[in-house]
C-alpha cells in the first residue's frame, strides 16, 4: 500500500473551500484514496462529508493511502496540494 504523511498547509485546516479542492483533486485522480488523521480511521478522500468530518486543522498530520495502480503519482500530487495549501488545483491534478 502506498502512503504519504503530510501536514495540512492551509492555516484554517481542511474546512469547506480547501476540502472541496482536495475532494475534487482526489476524484480527478481516478485512484481510490483514503485520508485519515495520524492514528485515526481512514475515510474516502472522494467524500466531502467524510473529509470535513475529519476536522483536520492547519499543521496537523494526515495520512493519504491507496493500493490501486497509479497510487504513487496520485498520492504525490494530493500530498503537494495539502502540504502547500494551494488555493486552486494545479494543472497536474
Amino acid at each position: 500500500m502506498a502512503e504519504r504523511r503530510v501536514h495540512v498547509g492551509w492555516a484554517d485546516g481542511l474546512h469547506a473551500r480547501p476540502a472541496s479542492l482536495f475532494v475534487r483533486a482526489a476524484t480527478a485522480s481516478g485512484v481510490p484514496v483514503t485520508i485519515a488523521k495520524a492514528g485515526g480511521t481512514p475515510v474516502s478522500a472522494a467524500s466531502m462529508l467524510a473529509v470535513l468530518g475529519l476536522g483536520a486543522r492547519g499543521g496537523e498530520e494526515i495520512v493519504l493511502a491507496s493500493d490501486a495502480e497509479g497510487a504513487e503519482a496520485a498520492l504525490e500530487r494530493l500530498a503537494k496540494l495539502v502540504a502547500e495549501g494551494l488555493e486552486e488545483l494545479p494543472e497536474t491534478v
